[in-house]
């Protein structure tokens, strides 16, 4: 029989253990939560926005936000840098022209007069982003257009394809540049610009607008629309959360907050989309790589495979420097390729046959590397001729007739009011000198010709240009001539032409010492 100390020492059975354990720990209520969250609200009013000088800091950020001669001086150094660093495919150079750009000042400022209610200061802040966005555009886009570099380069083409990385990107940046303006630490801001990278968008907008690049336009643009949005918009909400909320109802409150929430998910959806598109692209690029070189030996060097994913089916190009052939690499190739991106694809391998030695095809492939970037500039080149004989003709570049073989050029131009014929060959003769070994040949209109004059020592200089100047009018448009003049005169003009005397018709008639010009009919030989 246990003693009475066992019996109080005994353990109380299980069940009556756990059920007093479960009698102890009491469910958190809803109004437990609501009270906690009360309590963080009162923290955050009493603790964080009350230790705020929303006065001081609004008039900080008023005034730095605004348009000024400063202002517009340091949008135009960092544009200047900007497109230098993207023209030279420097992001170092980039890097330096973000840290000078003054264009997240107004986009901070856009923010906290949406949060305040300021009408009036929204609208300051519109026209300083507006002025100095254009501004820039157009310094930079002043720049790429007197510039001989016009190519695409990495840092110009990383800048052309917007997606949802790009948009975090800008909200995070927002976040801690509204953060620093609220606390009173701007030197933080200059992180926040690289981050964001507000000016070399613009940069890129110039630079497609003045090789008339609408891709890459509209693709910058949509860059940047991304990053002053989202750096607006955000502004907003943060300068609301610290209390910044002067003139502002909660209803107009609540809407401002439903629409900003709608902003961002119009502009998360596409976004998502392209960087979903992006993503799979990476990947079909390693993948491509990949079943390429297994086609190989190990000793075949594979160059970077070409892959055009907007065609249907998807074309791929490959160069591959192998000592031994693979007759069947392309159907091999392209029946694995179908199997792991389930889309059709035509694939075309050139190989090139190099010796067995150890460095045999890095040699070939760096040869033709050499070769393929000559033949890239050769091309690049002539689409800046084409473009720019149909920017001076003011026709569409496919009226702009290009004869590769014999390098000729030519295009028929629109009558331009108040240009001359003289103008015209002057422009005709600028572009030639802009594109060595090529022949332009731009048809004028027929404008008015010029009479020529003789002297008493025959053709002075400025009569022999107008002379010249006939010949090749007559030479470029394919019309006659008619020279009305005395015999004497004619015969004076005849010998000026040289070999273009057969493009013209000589009319003696009266006397005199002018031979007047004028347009034929009759089609020249």
């Amino acid at each position: 029989m246990p003693t009475a100390t066992e019996t109080s020492a005994t353990p109380a059975p299980s069940g009556a253990s756990g059920e007093s354990e479960k009698s102890k720990r009491r469910p958190i209520s809803r109004w437990t939560l609501l009270r906690a969250l009360a309590e963080i609200r009162m923290w955050w009013r009493d603790g964080v926005i009350a230790d705020l000088d929303h006065v001081a800091t609004i008039e900080r950020v008023r005034g730095e936000s605004l348009l000024t001669s400063r202002y517009i001086f340091m949008t135009a150094m960092s544009a200047g840098i900007a497109i230098l660093g993207l023209l030279l495919s420097s992001p170092a150079v980039v890097i330096g022209a973000m840290l000078l750009s003054p264009l997240m000042s107004p986009i901070i400022g856009t923010g906290f007069s949406l949060a305040t209610g300021d009408a009036d200061w929204l609208r300051r802040c519109g026209k300083a982003l507006a002025a100095g966005s254009l501004f820039a555009i157009l310094f930079c886009a002043l720049i790429v257009f007197f510039s001989p570099l016009q190519t695409v380069t990495e840092e110009i083409a990383a800048r052309t394809r917007p997606n949802l990385f790009d948009l975090l990107v800008a909200l995070f940046s927002a976040l801690a540049g509204s953060y620093a303006v609220i606390r009173g630490r701007e030197g933080t801001i200059v992180g926040v610009a690289i981050a964001t990278a507000l000016m070399p968008p613009i940069a890129v907008v110039g630079f497609g607008l003045a090789t008339f690049n609408w891709t890459v336009f509209a693709g910058a643009l949509g860059l940047f629309i991304t990053n002053l949005v989202t750096i607006g918009l955000t502004a907003a909400i943060m300068a609301r959360l610290y209390g910044f909320e002067s003139g502002v109802t909660n209803r107009q409150g609540k809407v401002e907050s439903v629409v900003i929430l709608a902003v961002f998910i119009a502009m998360a959806v596409p976004l998502g989309f392209s960087l979903r598109t992006i993503a799979w692209e990476a990947n079909g690029q390693r993948i491509i790589n990949q079943e390429v070189a297994e086609a190989f030996t190990d000793r075949a060097r594979v160059e970077q495979p070409v892959v055009n994913w907007d065609t249907e089916p998807v074309t791929i190009t490959a160069s591959v420097f192998t000592p031994e052939f693979n007759p069947n690499a392309d159907s091999e190739v392209a029946r694995r390729l179908v199997q792991r991106l389930g889309r059709a694809v035509v694939v075309n391998i050139d190989q090139f046959q190099v010796g067995t030695d150890p460095g045999a095809a890095e040699q070939a492939a760096l040869a033709q590397a050499r070769a393929r970037e000559a033949a890239e500039a050769s091309e690049r080149q002539i689409a800046a001729l084409a473009r720019s004989l149909a920017l001076i003709a003011g026709v569409e570049r496919g009226d702009v007739l290009l004869d590769r073989e014999n390098k000729r050029a030519q295009a028929a131009a629109q009558p331009l009011e108040g240009l001359t014929l003289s103008g015209y060959r002057e422009l005709e003769r600028r572009l030639e000198r802009t594109a060595p070994g090529w022949t332009v040949e731009l048809r004028p209109p027929l404008a008015e010709l010029p009479d020529v004059t003789l002297g008493e020592e025959g053709l002075d200089a400025e009569n022999a240009i107008r002379l010249a100047l006939v010949g090749w009018a007559a030479r470029r448009t394919g019309l006659r001539i008619t020279l009305t003049g005395s015999e004497d005169a004619l015969e004076a003009v005849r010998l000026g032409l040289g070999e273009d005397a057969e493009f013209v018709d000589l009319r003696a008639e009266g006397q005199g010492d002018t031979v007047s010009a004028a347009w034929s009919t009759a089609s020249a030989p």
